[in-house]
């Protein structure tokens, strides 16, 4: 290592301008390839500028205002995490939060969405307490590699299941009376938006497999061009594609909460926020660490102190500005799959999306459809991660022991099955206590993994136990 060079992936190095400050050249990268995945990871990531609006409209905040802070937050967050980390994670919104903020906390428990935004700020605070204890960190690294594997691998079908529903080829059916309650189902494939996303789904596969370094952000531009030259209107131009932004909201959070809920469900609810994102970060730094490069031998990803801190100021940031939680975005894996690995794709994502605060509206004529191919792929790849430790080393997975094989099953299955990470983390944790102790193994358990897993227990028996409305 040069006399300039720094360790655990903070910027630095002999060169100058960017090679020197991300170590491109060192990284196996170079700045076209970054900015392409930059390109990559903002246009799979920009249908939260539709998205987080269209939800938390239901809190009664105001469309455009959302949008901006939306961009706002998504841009800053993206772009510290890419200069103080030197790692391709960017940061967005998290969907699952802003639901739970408008249905749960406004909808169900009668808060004012300041209110709600004050218990999202509440839970980040919590975190980067956390995190700065080194308690964060302190979790990861205890997790068994076998667990780290599953998590990317659920992760991977959680991507692709989101694909899948985004391209409208599968849809949930509603159940009958005295029937079954509802399930998945292949949707008729005679829908313009269908054609549009296999359309897609295959111009990127093609072009992967003659080793296109810009496949999945060509497919994704293609595939909007489909979807506007298609009949039925699958693709549309905003009526007011220049609008400005709107902020509004910046500040609008309260505490009021405590009062309101009483300190005992204010706590669980705060907690059960601090669980949400907490695990699903976890899992989301290890799925595309790994497809990044980024896990050492045991699965462990190296110096996850700094991108720990940077996610835990995203929620306080996305709270800060009514947004919602910002968090690490699993979406970051499809800049990695198109070759970035340095900070300067989170730079770029950032970049474009505060680029995108003048046309918050604009962004909007990318449909799902066309995204939708970019998901699929990337989820397949992040499967990949399962045929690692075939050669023996720490993480190999036994799938005929069930004592390896339930908890990494029930986590690869339970995230995209219940659209949660946090759920399919917490039943591998669960299952993986629980079944060591049954085969007498208790003592290979380490002891914060037993707390780990009491604390997930209460967050599946919240219901029955304190009564919870969330």
């Amino acid at each position: 290592m040069g006399q300039n060079a720094t360790v655990a992936g903070v910027p630095g190095g002999s060169a100058g301008g960017l090679e020197g400050f991300f170590r491109l050249r060192e990284n196996g990268t170079n700045v076209r390839t970054e900015l392409l995945a930059g390109l990559t990871t903002f246009f799979v990531m920009a249908y939260i500028i539709a998205v987080n609006p269209a939800i938390l409209a239901a809190a009664g905040l105001d469309i455009r205002a959302v949008a901006t802070s939306t961009c706002l937050v998504a841009g800053v967050l993206s772009i510290l995490m890419g200069l103080y980390t030197n790692r391709a994670f960017a940061l967005a919104p998290g969907l699952g939060l802003n639901a739970i903020v408008a249905f749960n906390l406004v909808g169900t428990l009668g808060l004012t969405p300041a209110e709600a935004m004050g218990v999202v700020v509440a839970e980040g605070i919590l975190i980067l307490i956390l995190v700065l204890l080194g308690v964060r960190k302190y979790v990861m690294d205890v997790v068994p590699a076998s667990l780290s594997r599953a998590i990317a691998v659920g992760i991977g079908f959680f991507i692709l299941f989101i694909g899948l529903r985004n391209a409208g080829v599968i849809t949930f059916v509603p159940g009958q009376t005295n029937t079954v309650d509802g399930f998945l189902t292949l949707t008729p494939l005679d829908t313009w938006p269908i054609f549009v996303a296999m359309a897609g789904l295959l111009v990127t596969v093609v072009l992967m497999a003659r080793r296109v370094r810009a496949a999945i952000l060509l497919g994704i531009l293609i595939s909007t061009i489909i979807a506007f030259l298609v009949p039925g209107q699958v693709a549309t131009m905003p009526a007011a594609p220049f609008a400005g932004p709107d902020f509004s909201l910046l500040g609008q959070f309260s505490f009021g909460f405590f009062a309101k809920l009483g300190l005992l469900t204010a706590v669980l609810v705060v907690i059960s926020f601090m669980l949400s994102d907490f695990f699903d970060t976890m899992g989301t730094l290890i799925g595309v660490g790994a497809e990044a490069g980024y896990l050492n031998e045991d699965g462990e990803l190296e110096d996850s102190q700094r991108p720990l801190l940077v996610d835990s100021l995203g929620a306080i940031g996305g709270g800060l500005v009514s947004a919602s939680s910002a968090t690490t975005y699993i979406e970051s894996a499809a800049g990695v799959a198109a070759g970035g690995r340095t900070g300067l794709v989170a730079v770029v994502t950032g970049i474009l999306f505060l680029l995108a605060l003048p046309f918050v509206a604009l962004v909007g004529a990318i449909p799902s459809v066309a995204t939708a191919p970019a998901l699929i792929v990337v989820g397949v790849l992040m499967v990949g991660v399962l045929s690692e430790g075939a050669s023996g080393q720490r993480g190999r997975i036994d799938f005929g022991n069930l004592e390896d094989a339930l908890p990494v099953v029930l986590t690869m299955l339970v995230m995209p099955l219940t659209f949660s990470i946090t759920n399919g983390i917490g039943a591998g944790f669960v299952s993986y206590v629980l079944i060591k102790l049954a085969s007498g193994k208790a003592r290979q358990v380490h002891p914060a993994l037993y707390v780990i897993a009491g604390l997930f227990l209460l967050y599946f028996l919240r219901w029955a136990v304190f009564d919870a409305q969330f």
